[in-house]
């Protein structure tokens, strides 16, 4: 009555009657205005009237929500016996086709902010629409590798307490934790500026969980909830090459037992490049991302880096430079054009790595340029005896010769001059023969990552190596 009053209606009483739900569980209620001053309502009345209730200028209480107006036809009009009543039907027809127009258009609109919304949540998380439970909806292409929720590796690894942390980095830090099976795993729990996208997690995910090779650390499964990004590997044990060179896992690392670990790294690389499909490019090949196992075979890890050789005839991949410094491929720092032989120069680094025990850069010397400095072919061991690790000096070094020239054809500067990974596979086996190791027996029971501009200098330039040793270079070189 409000409303019929506010806006001057000739409408002395309202009834309603008969409440009943329809077959959409909508209420209908038949209403009824009875008319002021007069027994019946004129010609201009009953088109104000059912205009208030077609075109929402009525607003009922907030508890019913919305409504639409079904007008009935009104043929008693005031001062005529017989009366045409087809205006009104027009009226009430034209007032329900607005609405039915308007509630179209209201459906469409929220059907597609719904459709966008979806679309957004797909991008930004994979894995939405996928259940578990189910073997149905968005599935990552899986292999070997399960989905953890976070409970699961929040309870395994302690709360992700400090205690449990095995490895730390700019991507995060790395949890030691059981399963409920008792299976010991390595939880790789990304923070939060150095998280990928949805998409990108997810496509790394299923490039790992298809690589299988005893020299390359499997992948157990991935935790993508509560805005966490968590990758569980297999637990390696006596930690990273880097730290046994260093004396910091206190594995005692002689001649023999680092050319194993040279030619499982170096089979581990293989696989990558020639057997897995497509063919990967670890891109960070170092002492760091090598990791040993209880009987020290060497599996390489963390391939955060890496990059699918797409089309395998065009022979590269351009892209923007990212890797660890004194590893780095200097072809592809200078040209953004990675290819698997920058993984080769970095293995290289590895082998000298081995034979020194020293840094790729210490104080603004290069490990590769220190060898050739001090190399005289002519001389016992190459001359090598300054530079060499005292604790391999104890025993004979049958094969280093040519394992130093093995690492130097590796790093040269041109990509084409190095061997492909299969050659250096075959020399490290003949290597070990000389050493009279079988190759095929069984082994014995973390610098910043940077990206670089397009026709920077050579990275180990004297001035490169002599700011490397105190910071980076300052304008051509940002941090990951």
């Amino acid at each position: 009555m409000h409303s019929f009053q506010s806006h001057q209606l000739p409408v002395d009483a309202v009834s309603l009657s008969h409440p009943t739900k329809n077959a959409d569980d909508y209420l209908v209620l038949r209403l009824e205005a009875f008319p002021s001053g007069e027994d019946r309502f004129n010609r201009t009345g009953i088109p104000a009237v059912g205009f208030v209730l077609s075109n929402q200028t009525f607003k009922p209480p907030h508890t019913f929500g919305p409504f639409y107006f079904i007008a009935d036809s009104y043929g008693y009009f005031a001062g005529h016996r017989k009366s045409s009543n087809t205006g009104i039907i027009i009226g009430a027809a034209a007032g329900g086709s607005v609405l039915l127009l308007l509630a179209l258009l209201v459906g469409i609109y929220a059907f597609r902010q719904k459709r966008r919304a979806e679309i957004a949540d797909k991008q930004n998380n994979p894995f939405a629409a996928w259940d578990p439970r189910k073997d149905s909806g968005d599935v990552p292409q899986l292999k070997g590798a399960r989905s953890f929720s976070f409970e699961e590796l929040k309870k395994c690894t302690n709360n992700f307490s400090d205690d449990n942390v095995i490895g730390s980095g700019g991507y995060g830090k790395v949890y030691k934790g059981v399963l409920h099976r008792g299976q010991l795993v390595a939880v790789k729990r990304a923070q939060r500026g150095s998280m990928q996208g949805g998409l990108e997690f997810k496509s790394e995910i299923e490039m790992l969980s298809r690589v299988h090779h005893k020299n390359v650390v499997s992948l157990v499964g991935f935790c993508f909830e509560h805005d966490d990004q968590m990758l569980v590997y297999e637990y390696i044990p006596n930690g990273t090459l880097k730290e046994s060179l260093s004396g910091k896992s206190g594995v005692q690392l002689d001649w023999t037992r680092r050319l194993r670990i040279a030619l499982g790294a170096a089979r581990g690389l293989q696989y990558l490049h020639e057997l897995a499909n497509p063919p990967i490019i670890h891109r960070d090949i170092k002492s760091n991302n090598i990791l040993l196992d209880e009987r020290l075979t060497a599996k390489v890890a963390d391939f955060g880096l890496s990059k699918l050789m797409g089309d395998p005839e065009k022979g590269h991949v351009t892209t923007q430079v990212k890797g660890t410094m004194g590893y780095m491929d200097p072809e592809y720092y200078m040209t953004q054009q990675l290819t698997n032989k920058s993984d080769i120069y970095s293995f290289g680094v590895v082998m000298l790595e081995l034979v020194t025990a020293r840094q790729p850069i210490e104080k603004g010397k290069y490990i590769v340029r220190e060898v050739k400095q001090y190399m005289d072919k002519t001389k016992l061991l190459y001359n090598l005896q300054e530079i060499l690790d005292p604790s391999i000096l104890v025993t004979p070094l049958k094969g280093l010769e040519k394992f130093v020239d093995l690492a130097l054809s590796c790093v040269e500067d041109a990509g084409a001059e190095r061997p492909p990974i299969g050659d250096v596979v075959k020399e490290i086996e003949n290597i070990m023969q000389i050493a009279g190791l079988n190759p095929n027996a069984d082994s014995a029971s973390a610098s910043s990552s940077y990206g670089a501009v397009k026709g920077y200098n050579h990275p180990y330039s004297d001035e490169s190596l002599f700011v490397y040793s105190g910071a980076f270079p300052p304008s051509n070189i940002d941090p990951q």
